[in-house]
């Protein structure tokens, strides 16, 4: 080989910005044709799907004056967090993730990442709450409707809002978050970047919100299903034996309360599963200097993301009545008179 050959190698190429002849610009790491339209399809069904999904939950319960219960109100506010989430937060995410671009300004950044922490939360906190009731529900089935009223599911759900909305925006329109990291904020929002930095007091408070709620979810439901597997042993036992109506109506609402907690149960699974390894990444990433990779940030906020288009499936999975309602809604059923009394249940308990 000639000596000169390897000095006279091609120039690497140059770097591809965001916005090209302006000074500031963050460097774009566009994928190549076929992956970038496999992401897009990937995360344009989740989008969708958190969409028209929730879009369904809140039609069904709203609508139909069967499905009309605290516990089903509650629900249907957690199925209009996700679908903002399908609306305000992945549309754009899926860009930025995509084009590793943000082409949506810096005041919208702001307002996306505070979209994306409160419904997150507001998600959790109606999870909390639901698991609350469905406690209630199983250990005291005849006393709960007059301790979980329609009053007190509203108040939740006031809770399960307000909270959340007032700490995201708080925590983002003051620039609390990157008190201290203002450096490392100015590096990775470049013109065209849009990622939150947030330090590592804020963090640990962030970790301990999204913890505690989920360790009381934890206990609530391991305590259901002791309380419920309790009662199907004294079901079965007892079923040989004549019981009286009331015995038997006792028996009946027990039990239908056992497989609502079982549904939820999955519903708050998938919530921990989906969130666990963005959680866990950020407190270990603000403690290790930000040290993630891009990519793997972006997974572990895409799994997040996708928990908001999972939650119908699951309904759909094991509710009868939201398949049926499904059913009607899509067949135009739900614009004739008296559509919102069908009977939802081919099986009354």
């Amino acid at each position: 080989m000639h000596p000169n050959v390897s000095s006279s190698e091609s120039p690497p190429p140059p770097l591809e910005l965001c916005y090209e002849n302006m000074n500031g610009s963050c460097v774009k790491s566009p994928y190549s044709p076929g992956p970038r339209v496999l992401l897009y399809v990937v995360f344009g069904c989740g989008a969708v799907l958190a969409v028209f999904g929730n879009l369904l939950v809140m039609i069904s319960i709203l609508h139909f004056k069967q499905l009309h219960s605290p516990t089903n109100f509650l629900i249907a506010s957690l199925a209009c967090a996700d679908f903002l989430v399908g609306v305000t937060v992945m549309p754009f995410s899926m860009v930025r993730s995509v084009e590793s671009c943000w082409y949506f300004g810096a005041s919208f950044c702001t307002f996306h990442t505070c979209c994306d922490t409160a419904f997150c939360y507001s998600s959790l906190f109606h999870l909390c709450f639901i698991s609350i009731d469905r406690y209630i529900a199983v250990t005291d089935p005849l006393v709960y409707p007059t301790k979980f009223t329609v009053s007190v599911s509203g108040m939740c759900i006031s809770i399960s809002w307000i909270l959340p909305v007032v700490y995201s925006g708080a925590l983002f329109y003051t620039g609390a978050n990157d008190d201290g990291l203002e450096e490392l904020a100015r590096d990775l929002n470049c013109v065209g970047g849009c990622q939150a930095v947030v330090n590592q007091n804020w963090v640990v408070i962030d970790f301990l919100s999204f913890f505690i709620p989920t360790l009381v979810m934890i206990i609530l439901y391991s305590h259901i299903f002791i309380v419920a597997r309790k009662q199907a042993q004294k079901i079965e036992t007892t079923s040989s034996k004549t019981e009286s109506s009331s015995e038997t109506y006792k028996a009946r609402v027990a039990k239908r309360e056992r497989k609502a907690a079982k549904t939820l149960g999955v519903t708050v699974v998938a919530f921990m599963i989906s969130w666990l390894p963005y959680s866990i990444d950020s407190l270990v990433d603000a403690y290790m200097g930000f040290i993630t990779p891009a990519y793997v940030y972006e997974i572990c906020c895409w799994c997040a993301y996708y928990n908001s288009a999972v939650n119908p499936l699951i309904y759909a999975l094991f509710y009868p009545w939201f398949r049926k309602a499904i059913q009607l809604i899509v067949s135009g059923q739900v614009l004739k008179d008296g559509s919102a009394r069908r009977n939802l249940f081919s099986n009354q308990m």
